[in-house]
C-alpha cells in the first residue's frame, strides 16, 4: 500500500530530518511508530499523507505521488492530526461539512462511535473538552472507512478508560483492506493492539519488525541477576526487567517500554539479535 525510497526530507536542507529512508507498509496491518520527541514521526506520517514535500526520493500511496493532492487519493486517506481546530457548530453540521469529501462515509458507524466514546452530541464542539474532541475527530476518521488511517498521537488527552475504549475500537476497525499507521511517544498505550513495529532514531529506522518476529527474537522477562546475555535491563521491585536474546525459543510477552528503551540504549546488540 506504501512504498517509500530513498527518502530525504527536512524543514532546511543543512539539518535532514531523514536521510535515505526506505520501507514498504501493507494493508491488513496496525503499524506502531515510535520514536523520541523530534525524532520525526510527525513528518513522516505528513509525507505519506502530502502534507509536507520530500527534497528527494519516492513515496508511492496506493499507487499515487501523495505530493501530487489527487482526489482519488485524498478520498482514500484520512489523517487525523495531534493539534487540531474545530470550528463553533455541532456534530452534525460538522459531519455535514465534512463527510462529502468521503464517499464511503459511514454516518451509522460514526453514531455508534459516539455512543461508544461518550461524546455529547448535542454540544458545540468549541465547547467540549480537549479528550472528547480527540475521540470526536478519531470517530470522524474511523467512519470515513479511508483504507489508510494515519494518526499522530492520538492517545493524547484521553484517561485512561478512554485510552482502554480506544484500543477495543482500533482493533475492530482492521480490515483486510485498510492500513494504520498510530505514531505515539507513549509507547505503552499501543500495548496489544499494533501487529508491527517501526521506530525511528538519528535519521533512520531503528527497528521495524512484527511483534511476533520481536518476541521469537527476544526474550522479555525478571531476572534476579543481570549476566552477559541481557541486552538491556530495568531495575524493578523483584530484580530486572530484562530483554535478551531468545536463544531458547521461549515464550513472552512484548513489553513495548522496554524495547523502545532498549532499542534507544542498545542499537547495535539489538541489530545483532535479530540478525
Amino acid at each position: 500500500m506504501i512504498k517509500i525510497t530513498d527518502l530525504d526530507f527536512g524543514y532546511n536542507k543543512q539539518q535532514l530530518l531523514f536521510k535515505k529512508l526506505s520501507m514498504q507498509l501493507s494493508a491488513g496491518h496496525i503499524y506502531g511508530l515510535l520514536g523520541k520527541n523530534g525524532a520525526g514521526k510527525s513528518s513522516l506520517l505528513k509525507n505519506m499523507a502530502g502534507l509536507v514535500y520530500a527534497l528527494s526520493g519516492k513515496i508511492d500511496v496506493m499507487g499515487f505521488d501523495p505530493a501530487k493532492r489527487q482526489p482519488a487519493l485524498l478520498k482514500q486517506v484520512c489523517f487525523i492530526p495531534e493539534e487540531f481546530d474545530l470550528p463553533s457548530v455541532k456534530i452534525d453540521a460538522y459531519v455535514k461539512a465534512n463527510a462529502a469529501f468521503y464517499p464511503n462515509f459511514n454516518h451509522s458507524y460514526f453514531k455508534e462511535l459516539l455512543a461508544e466514546f461518550d461524546i455529547p452530541v448535542a454540544q458545540k464542539l468549541v465547547n467540549m473538552s480537549y479528550g472528547q474532541k480527540k475521540k470526536l475527530i478519531i470517530a470522524f476518521g474511523l467512519a470515513t472507512q479511508a483504507q489508510l488511517i494515519i494518526m499522530d498521537e492520538p492517545t493524547n488527552g484521553l484517561d485512561i478508560p478512554s485510552k482502554a475504549q480506544f484500543r477495543k475500537i482500533m482493533a475492530a476497525a482492521l480490515t483486510e483492506d485498510r492500513c494504520i499507521i498510530i505514531s505515539t511517544h507513549q509507547v505503552r498505550d499501543l500495548d496489544n493492539l499494533i501487529d508491527t513495529v517501526i521506530m525511528l532514531d538519528e535519521s533512520s529506522i531503528a527497528l521495524k519488525a512484527s511483534v511476533e518476529e520481536i518476541t521469537d527474537k527476544l526474550c522479555f522477562k525478571r531476572i534476579k541477576e543481570l549476566d552477559e546475555t541481557v541486552i538491556y535491563a530495568e531495575p524493578s521491585l523483584s530484580g530486572y526487567n530484562a530483554l535478551m536474546p531468545n536463544y531458547h525459543k521461549e515464550e513472552s510477552k512484548l513489553d513495548m517500554e522496554l524495547l523502545f528503551n532498549a532499542v534507544l540504549a542498545e542499537k547495535t546488540k539489538i541489530k545483532i539479535a535479530f540478525n
